[in-house]
């Protein structure tokens, strides 16, 4: 089979013919349809110092269709169109991931391949209203989305939501999700362009962080600031966050696209009760609960552009330049 090969940290990634994995004990081999990126596949290949000699095959992402299964999984499986839980071994605490957990794509071999061999219990039914290439840009982003907003965050109807750097897919999603469930969501980005099309999505205000004067205007706009922060950066404009925070409000964390956090008024902090969230990915169950909201809302994720399996570089230097708005994906087989 054909898939995208990682060997090291500045070793380009290859695209070659690699042995086709076989299912082992409760294992399905999914025949990939299309893949998604994520900023993690490029942490891996920008930041993983160690070398892998045979290679790694990234991505965490996939849909397809059950070709074959092992000794342990049900033959009636062969033939169901499915999508893949990426979050592996999370454990038995909800609160956090266990030392086992680790995501699909690295180091397991992951999505950006004609096929793939996982466990039966991380696929699950391809939502009907979704085609291969929607339900590709479902799982990593969405799921981070739907823990952040519900789990961590608690949102509740008619609350006021800020998404920072809307564009990528998780913020998307949370954009997406926070309108489906009645609440009042604005947004920021550095493109006015990236603003338009977050409102047309149902977002009611939107602000250019490049503008020094963005924080006095979501302020005002907002009518004095937001319940949730839902912010996928980090970095210098975090402390930001802690002023736009009504008392007693959320924020929440899942990305550093921007950097470590570096200066927190902690007295705001203590005295408008704040809480601050950290989130990864998430449970069985809220990945469950993800795909019931999601169908139960007929929401569909927004695709940015589709590449060719063999095209993966073109997509990776898409992200890194940040010119998406939604979810990059690879087509593997038509």
């Amino acid at each position: 089979m054909k898939a995208i090969l990682f060997r090291g940290k500045d070793i380009p990634l290859s695209f070659e013919e690699v042995k086709k994995p076989k299912p082992i004990k409760d294992q399905v081999l999914i025949k990939l349809k299309y893949a998604a990126l994520n900023h993690r596949d490029i942490w891996v290949v920008t930041e993983q110092t160690q070398q892998f000699p045979n290679g790694i095959i990234l991505g965490s992402d996939g849909s397809g269709i059950i070709e074959d299964v092992g000794e342990d999984a049900d033959p009636l499986l062969v033939g169901a169109e499915v999508i893949i839980n990426p979050a592996l071994d999370w454990g038995n605490n909800a609160l956090v991931q266990g030392d086992s957990f680790r995501i699909l794509g690295f180091p397991d071999n992951g999505t950006f391949a004609e096929y793939i061999a996982v466990s039966k219990k991380y696929i699950f039914e391809k939502p009907e209203h979704l085609s291969f290439a929607e339900a590709a840009a479902v799982p990593l982003s969405a799921l981070t989305a739907y823990r952040a907003l519900f789990s961590k965050a608690r949102l509740r109807a008619k609350e006021k939501v800020l998404i920072s750097g809307i564009g990528g897919g998780a913020a998307l999603w949370a954009l997406q999700f926070a309108v489906a469930y009645q609440a009042k969501v604005y947004v920021t980005s550095s493109s006015d362009d990236k603003l338009r099309k977050a409102k047309n999505l149902g977002a009611v205000g939107g602000f250019n962080y490049s503008d020094p004067e963005w924080m006095v205007k979501a302020q005002k706009e907002s009518g004095g600031g937001f319940d949730i922060i839902i912010d996928s950066a980090g970095g210098e404009q975090f402390s930001k966050f802690i002023d736009l925070a009504l008392p007693g409000g959320r924020i929440v964390n899942y990305g550093r696209t921007a950097g470590n956090i570096t200066d927190v008024a902690t007295k705001l902090l203590y005295w408008k009760q704040l809480s601050i969230h950290g989130t990864t990915m998430g449970t069985r169950d809220e990945f469950l609960s993800m795909i019931d909201f999601l169908e139960s809302r007929n929401l569909k994720p927004v695709i940015d552009k589709i590449y060719p399996l063999s095209q993966l570089d073109d997509a990776f230097e898409r992200m890194k330049r940040g010119d998406q708005f939604g979810k990059i994906l690879v087509e593997i087989n038509k």
